[in-house]
């Protein structure tokens, strides 16, 4: 289960909205030794990929981001990007980049009104959805 604050939860998808037209990122900074604990931080990225199709995490974005997880003790434990006009659902690229089994796959879809947010575990190609919970920090 993905436990996140309702206020990175209007973060997240903020920036998605912000993204467009193109597929908007960013990474999800938690304890991975406790699962339970709500993510901390949502760090908003640039899209090196530049395009609405696919996303990249900036590698600068990526680092700044590791390196200040890592100064306070947590880590980077997902990864979040929009869908500007499909179902938040991995596509076979998402899978195929997903590069920790660990993480949280959030994926925003743009599709319709309302943005709709999901996130998944993506084990050895293996998609499963998991519940994203709306907690108090």
């Amino acid at each position: 289960m993905l436990r996140i604050t309702p206020e990175l939860h209007v973060q997240i998808q903020a920036h998605a909205l912000q993204g467009l037209p193109l597929e908007a990122c960013g990474l999800l900074v938690g304890d991975p030794a406790d699962p339970d604990r709500p993510v901390v931080r949502f760090v908003p990225c640039r899209n090196a990929a530049a395009s609405a199709t696919v996303y990249t995490v900036h590698p600068v974005d990526h680092l700044k981001a590791d390196r200040a997880a890592e100064d306070e003790g947590l880590a980077i434990i997902g990864v979040v990007h929009s869908h500007t006009h499909t179902d938040p659902y991995p596509s076979p690229t998402d899978v195929a980049s997903a590069p920790d089994p660990s993480w949280h796959y959030v994926i925003v879809s743009l599709r319709d009104d309302e943005p709709m947010v999901r996130s998944y575990l993506v084990v050895d190609g293996t998609i499963a959805e998991e519940r994203v919970a709306l907690v108090d920090g």
